[in-house]
């Protein structure tokens, strides 16, 4: 088994607005919600004050507002289709995407070794062409590709290539706040967070110069948060 870990590049800035809208179509938002959609990204424009000195206005024509309410659904949106790209190209019901936001992930299994590494070739070229597709840019030196194996398991020598470049992988990865080892074993994780807490140790035996409402704020800035 093995996972991808496919990282864009600006993915939020990068969205492109014909294609949001068109996708909108698609799944059936129409008359006065699309007007409003429509008006909501159209004829916005844009410049940049650096040393006291303004940059012409430009108008915006892809891209989501981050930080808003909307854009992080409106991205949703726009990859909504991603994941019915690989059930219908690989005939393998074992291959799956995992989407949240922009981390996009994919899933591969294949019990036998020779095809192993034809699957993954293909999986990474599909998922390269969606990119492409849809405007949006794969950055590569932050893509990964990592197999899940046993302690006593060899991993196997598989190499992924794209335009002359290839595809890095991994032994262990953080995702979504959790350090993730091939082996699926938590010790990397807690290798991790273990010098963080001892850090917060330290602030909470500070106890006797603190009160009980800043030992909570303390509490969950450095110890829920791990």
């Amino acid at each position: 088994m093995a996972v991808y870990f496919f990282d864009l590049e600006k993915a939020f800035d990068c969205v492109n607005h014909d294609i949001l809208l068109a996708k909108m179509e698609y799944y059936g938002i129409m008359g006065i919600m699309y007007t409003l959609i429509k008006s909501y990204l159209e004829n916005r424009h844009q410049r940049v004050k650096f040393n006291n000195k303004l940059s012409k206005w430009d108008k915006i024509n892809i891209g989501v507002p981050q930080g808003s309410i909307l854009g992080p659904l409106f991205f949703l949106i726009y990859v909504n289709d991603l994941p019915s790209v690989i059930p219908y190209t690989v005939s393998n019901k074992n291959s799956s995407i995992v989407l949240f936001a922009d981390d996009m992930n994919v899933i591969i299994s294949e019990p036998y070794i020779m095809n192993f590494e034809r699957k993954l070739n293909i999986v990474f070229q599909i998922m390269k062409e969606w990119f492409d597709s849809n405007l949006l840019s794969l950055n590569f030196d932050k893509t990964y590709y990592m197999q899940i194996i046993t302690k006593n398991k060899f991993l196997n020598k598989i190499n992924i290539e794209h335009d002359n470049k290839m595809i890095l992988q991994t032994n262990f990865v953080k995702y979504l706040g959790i350090t993730v080892a091939n082996t699926l074993s938590w010790k990397q994780h807690f290798d991790t967070i273990i010098p963080k807490l001892n850090k917060a140790c330290y602030i909470i035996r500070s106890k006797l110069y603190l009160s009980n409402d800043a030992l909570k704020m303390v509490y969950y800035a450095f110890f829920f948060t791990q």
